[in-house]
Parts: C-alpha cells; structure tokens; sequence
C-alpha cells in the first residue's frame, strides 16, 4: 500500500512571492522608523544625515522619564501580581481532582483573550467610575495596576499551564511513594520543573502590560502617563526624529522580552 503522499507548502506556487510581500509589508514600516530615528534633520520624513543626538534628546527628557517610570512601576507590578494569580489558577485547575465548574473557570479565565480591548477598557473605566461615585475611592495609579493585572493573567496562565500539562507526572508520585509531603513535592519536584513556564508566562504579560494603549488611555488619571500615551501626546503635535528615537528604545525593550520569552519556550520544548 502506498503511503500517503506529503505536500510541502514551500513548494507550492506562490508561496516564497506571498511570504516575502508579508515580510516587507510587516517590517518595513518598523525599518523606516528605525532609520530615521538617525536622521540629523529636524524633520521626520526629510533625511539630512546620520546623529545619535536624537537619542540623547530623549534620554535627557523629563517628561520621557517620567513616562518610562510610571510604565515600569505599572509594567513590574502588574507582571508579578499576575504572574502568582496565573500560577495558583494553573495549579488549581491541573493538579486537582476534576470538579464541578472547571470548564467554566477555564472560559472565564481566559475571556479577556477574546472581548475586544477597547470593550474591557470601556467596562474598567465604569468600574472605577461607580467605585469612585460610590465609594469615594480613587487609588491613582494603582487603578492602572490593578487593570493591568487582570487583563495580563490569561497571558501569564496558557503558558505556565501548557507547562504543567508537559510534565511528566511520575516524579510527582515518586516523590508521593517516598513520603514526601505535598508541599515537599511541590517545592522540590513541580515548582523547580515549572520555572521556564512561569518565566515564560512572566515575559508575555510584562511586554503584554508594557505596550499597552487602549485600556490606559480610558483609565489613566492625571500624571500617569506611560509610554504609549506619550508617544501618542508627541504624535499630535510637530513631530521631529526624537519621537523615532523613543519608539525605538521602546521596540527594542519589546524585542528583548519577546526573545527571552521565545528562549525559555524553546529551552522547555528541549
């Protein structure tokens, strides 16, 4: 009998053209920003010259510093609050005997995943708004951090979960055979094997909270603007190279985090 016959999708008509045309539609923008962050001319889309002097701009800029500073205090907080609830949640939902509602826990957890952005924007926005009328309560930039929080654990969770279900559960009922207590068996078996998912996790929910727009432009209050935000506040007026320079120390944070995200995922597919 004949085995059945594979089709290699670079090989059929049309594909190196198709992923060439996507690569340079996706990267070529990102290029242009890059090289003209360069430019020693005042104008954003007139090259005069090559300078870094541009880079420095933004590096001495105060408000730039204070945008920078308010992303990571957000960035950090949000990435390590979601990072634990993502962890217990995974934990809770795959080392425990089935129970009634886990489907239902699975879906809601990873609802923020399929809502459109601007609808939870627009959902927290009115939350902290009946908190505010109601309660009186306003927790400034920790309204950010708590957003932040909620949305980043489904990004957090899939992968540390995806770990979890990876693992080869024999060490665990090993280490149960050999009278280690659970929390024993925890601490020096599952925990030890789930450290690449949850740096995994970590990574994807802090570039997640990191570049985030839509919901902080609804939710932010006076004097907590982040990164995104000040970039679009700059994009609004007479734009000059700086901004380029700002958007790409921002893309290059971006890529830093992608890649380690995509190193510890590839050191635990090993």
């Amino acid at each position: 009998m004949a085995e059945p016959r594979t089709i290699d999708i670079k090989d059929q008509p049309g594909f190196r053209s198709i992923a060439i045309i996507c690569l340079l539609v996706l990267y070529i923008p990102v290029l242009i920003l890059m090289i003209f962050s360069l430019n020693s001319g005042s104008l954003v889309t007139h090259w005069e010259g090559v300078t870094l002097g541009w880079y420095g701009s933004a590096l001495r800029n105060a408000e730039f510093h204070n945008a920078a500073r308010n992303t990571l205090i957000i960035s950090v907080t949000a990435t390590i609050v979601s990072t634990i609830c993502a962890t217990l949640a995974a934990i809770g939902m795959t080392r425990v005997k089935p129970w009634r509602g886990l489907a239902a826990a699975f879906m809601v957890i990873n609802l923020p995943l399929m809502v459109p952005e601007i609808i939870t924007a627009v959902a927290t926005l009115s939350f902290f708004a009946l908190i505010a009328g109601t309660f009186g309560l306003n927790f400034g930039i920790g309204n950010l951090i708590l957003a932040h929080t909620v949305f980043c654990i489904p990004f957090a969770y899939m992968p540390i979960r995806a770990r979890l279900e990876d693992m080869d559960l024999t060490l665990e009922y090993a280490a149960a055979d050999l009278y280690a207590t659970p929390w024993n068996a925890f601490k020096r078996i599952t925990l030890p094997l789930l450290v690449p998912g949850i740096m995994s996790g970590a990574a994807l929910a802090f570039i997640v909270s990191f570049d985030d727009f839509t919901i902080t432009q609804l939710v932010a209050g006076p004097g907590q603007t982040t990164l995104p935000l000040y970039i679009w506040n700059q994009i609004r007026r007479p734009m000059t190279p700086e901004i380029n320079a700002i958007s790409t120390i921002l893309l290059l944070v971006s890529i830093l985090f992608v890649s380690i995200s995509f190193l510890i995922a590839r050191r635990r597919a090993k």
